[in-house]
């Protein structure tokens, strides 16, 4: 007799919250009451937000205006089989190179999830988050030439966030540039990444879904769900 077992379904995503941590400069994040039940009849909330807040989805429009817009890209790049790179151990601000995603590339085809998992979203709300490790240009390059156009990360960017005081940086997000200058989308802030490395040590397959809202927008938050098994 065959026993099957029911996927599991993991949020990865951080709640949407007022005042919760952005990207420096980005808009802050507010939510509160514009109509309620015992007057108005029913229950709606006030939302002011910035595209990027939260656990959100960047399109290539993010970083060049000739690029699409998040409604122009396919659906499919919103989700796929994972493949993880634990990038967990490595020290503030490191770069990510080509050899820390060796096993990782190697298992990576077109249509599937590359999900970088540093652990940094143990930091989520304090100063820390912003020094998360970020990858080098070659290792981006490596990422396209596997033919992947989904990536996921468990922190706020995948290039190096300013230093807090230097709200810009210098703006060149090399590593955004060349994956989105492959059609590729970006999934930012994901946590809970634990039951997804559980999975991996397990050899249990791992579906992830990223799917924003349809806007004409260089991105959205997204409800970001692994199925695992």
């Amino acid at each position: 007799m065959t026993t099957t077992t029911s996927p599991t379904w993991v949020d990865l995503s951080v709640p949407l919250v007022t005042g919760m941590p952005v990207y420096p400069g980005d808009p802050q994040v507010g939510i509160d009451t514009a109509l309620r039940v015992t007057e108005d009849g029913v229950n709606v909330q006030r939302l002011h937000l910035g595209s990027q807040s939260g656990t959100h989805v960047d399109a290539p429009f993010h970083v060049d205006d000739r690029w699409p817009t998040l409604d122009e890209v396919p659906l499919d790049r919103f989700t796929g089989p994972a493949v993880v790179a634990d990038l967990r151990g490595l020290a503030p601000r490191a770069a990510v190179t080509p050899p820390h995603l060796a096993p990782a590339l190697e298992r990576l085809r077109p249509g599937t999830v590359l999900v970088l998992a540093t652990g940094w979203s143990a930091y989520w709300g304090t100063a820390h988050y912003l020094a998360h490790p970020w990858l080098t240009s070659e290792a981006a390059r490596a990422i396209v030439d596997a033919g992947v156009r989904t990536l996921a990360v468990d922190a706020l960017s995948v290039d190096p966030t300013p230093e807090p005081g230097d709200a810009q940086g210098d703006g060149s997000l090399p590593a955004h540039r060349i994956l989105c200058g492959a059609g590729a989308v970006i999934a930012e802030n994901l946590t809970n990444l634990g039951p997804v490395l559980d999975a991996r040590a397990a050899h249990q397959p791992v579906e992830l879904s990223l799917f924003p809202l349809r806007l004409a927008a260089d991105g959205a938050p997204v409800r970001a769900v692994a199925r695992v098994g």
